[in-house]
């Protein structure tokens, strides 16, 4: 199992202006960064590509889902910005020899209303058409889509394993898989061990191992040996990545709903987190 480290932790959004956290992340011992992609603008990828190459450090691409990526929107224009960034983090991912790129795909972060079944149906309509043609392009490009459920006041299409395994079903795309977040799951399913099953091998793409308060993982209550014992039993050999916040910052406050610090530094959370995952996992 390889462990990773999300640039979420130290910074947002991610530019090329803060390269040295590849070294920072590999000098820490960690396998992956994994770069949240917020601005692709701002990223210059095949500078980073070098750097992380000269490191022997992997990398795994993330995506950032505001109002204006949203491909089940009622507003055309935010659905096609919404597949449009998708396959732009397709071809990034390809780039740098990431073999997922993963998010909440099939909505915007913080959407959540009471809207009607008509209209709740029409949404899934326009999310499946897309990802449909996000899985062809998927393939091309030889990355995996991870879908992400999220929690219900992060997002109201997708909170569940089951929820998330019905579009994946639906959609039939060898290159649309899950990725599970601790986090989310630890609000929304009973039994994260026996999602973990549920999901199994061959559809869990990518583990983001966040802590029941997203602090550092080991310091809540999750039931951590058994999602160890899950993911041995269906045989996953992927990576765990933490996606946390060390500090709360002006763009990610309001999406994650983090309004204090979760650690006294970005580096403690990170270098504390990293010796727990080395101990439950290896």
């Amino acid at each position: 199992m390889l462990f990773g480290a999300s640039t979420f932790i130290w910074v947002s959004p991610f530019s090329t202006q803060n390269i040295d956290l590849l070294t920072k992340v590999k000098n820490m011992g960690y396998d992956i960064i994994e770069i949240a992609v917020e601005d692709t603008s701002i990223i210059d990828w095949d500078a980073i590509k070098i750097v992380a190459r000269d490191l022997d450090l992997k990398i795994t691409i993330s995506g950032a889902f505001g109002p204006e990526r949203d491909i089940s929107s009622t507003e055309s224009l935010h659905r096609q910005l919404g597949k449009q960034y998708i396959i732009d983090c397709i071809k990034i991912a390809q780039n740098v020899g990431s073999p997922i790129f993963g998010g909440p795909v099939y909505s915007a972060v913080g959407k959540t209303r009471i809207v009607s079944d008509e209209q709740k149906k029409q949404e899934r309509a326009w999310c499946i058409d897309t990802l449909v043609e996000i899985g062809k392009i998927a393939a091309d490009h030889g990355v995996v889509v991870g879908l992400e459920p999220l929690n219900r006041f992060e997002t109201d299409m997708v909170n569940t394993v089951d929820q998330a395994l019905s579009i994946v079903h639906e959609v039939s795309s060898p290159n649309l898989k899950i990725v599970l977040d601790t986090f989310h799951s630890n609000i929304e399913e009973k039994d994260i061990p026996a999602s973990v099953r549920k999901i199994g091998k061959d559809l869990l793409c990518h583990v983001q191992g966040n802590e029941s308060d997203r602090g550092t993982p080991g310091t809540g209550h999750l039931e951590w040996e058994g999602i160890r014992d899950a993911l041995v039993e269906i045989g996953y050999d992927g990576a765990v990545v933490i996606e946390t916040f060390g500090q709360p910052s002006k763009e990610l406050a309001r999406a994650a709903c983090i309004w204090r610090p979760l650690a006294s530094s970005a580096d403690e959370l990170a270098e504390e987190g990293l010796a727990f995952y080395k101990n439950m996992f290896s």
